[in-house]
C-alpha cells in the first residue's frame, strides 16, 4: 500500500515541507515527487502559481495493522503498552504487552480474537495474497494452547473411561485444532467435528464407537 499526500509551497523546499506534515507519518523514509516547478508572478502582479509537490511511503500490512491495532487500543483507554512485531514469510505476529492490557484478552481469548480479525482485514485490504496476522497480548496465546492441549486429553480419558461420546461447547477453528491435535496423540480415541458456524462444535468418542458417527448415548464435557 502506498501512502501519499500533495503539498504546496512558494519553494519546492516549502511544498515538501507541508506534503510531509499532510502525509502524517515520522519517517525518513518518504519519498518526493516534484509534480509542479514554482512560477513567478508577471510583473509580480498577475498569474504565478506554488510548486506542487507529492510526498509517498509504502506501509506494509504489518505496518498498518500496528497502527490499527495502536489506535483501538487507544480508544479503550489504554494508554501505556508496547506492540512488537515480528514479521514472517506469509504474514507477521503482533505482541501486544504492558501491565494493564488484560481488559483486550476477553472471556478465553474471545476478545482478542475479534481484534486479530479486525486488524487481519485492515493489513489485507490491498493485498493480492493472504496477509496472516497473528496477535498475542503477553503470553496469552501459549498459556491457552497449554490449556487447551490439557483439556484435550482430560476429555480423551473420559471418552474412554465411560465408553460414550463426549461432545464439547463450540470453540473457536484455532481451539477446535489444538484440541484434535492433542486427542490425536492419545491411541483408542477420535475426534471430530459438527456443526456450522458459532455452533460448530467438537464430538470425542472412543475409536470404535466414533465409526458410528452419531450422538446417541453422549455426554457433554
Amino acid at each position: 500500500m502506498v501512502k501519499e499526500a500533495i503539498g504546496f509551497g512558494q519553494t519546492v523546499s516549502l511544498a515538501q515541507e507541508n506534503a510531509y506534515n499532510a502525509l502524517g507519518i515520522n519517517s525518513q523514509d518518504v519519498n518526493f515527487e516534484i509534480v509542479e516547478l514554482p512560477t513567478k508572478k508577471l510583473l509580480g502582479l498577475f498569474g504565478g502559481r506554488p510548486a506542487k509537490v507529492r510526498a509517498y511511503i509504502s506501509v506494509s500490512p504489518a505496518e498498518k495493522a500496528h497502527k490499527y491495532v495502536e489506535d483501538l487500543l487507544k480508544n479503550f483507554g489504554i494508554q501505556e503498552f508496547t506492540i512488537g512485531v515480528k514479521e514472517k514469510e506469509d504474514g507477521a505476529e503482533l505482541n501486544i504487552s504492558g501491565d494493564k492490557i488484560s481488559p483486550i484478552i476477553g472471556r478465553r481469548g474471545e476478545l482478542l480474537d475479534s481484534i486479530q480479525y479486525l486488524a487481519g482485514l485492515v493489513a489485507n485490504s490491498q493485498e493480492k495474497e493472504y496477509y496472516r496476522l497473528t496477535i498475542n497480548a503477553g503470553d496469552f496465546r501459549q498459556r491457552r494452547e497449554k490449556s487447551l492441549e490439557s483439556f484435550g486429553r482430560k476429555v480423551a480419558l473420559k471418552a474412554l473411561k465411560s465408553g460414550k461420546k463426549v461432545r464439547l461447547e463450540p470453540m473457536s477453528t484455532y481451539e477446535r485444532k489444538v484440541v484434535h491435535l492433542a486427542i490425536e496423540k492419545i491411541d483408542g480415541v477420535e475426534s471430530w467435528s459438527e456443526g456450522e458456524g458459532l455452533e460448530r462444535h467438537m464430538l470425542v468418542a472412543p475409536a470404535k464407537l466414533a465409526i458410528t458417527n452419531n450422538r446417541e448415548n453422549c455426554v457433554m464435557a
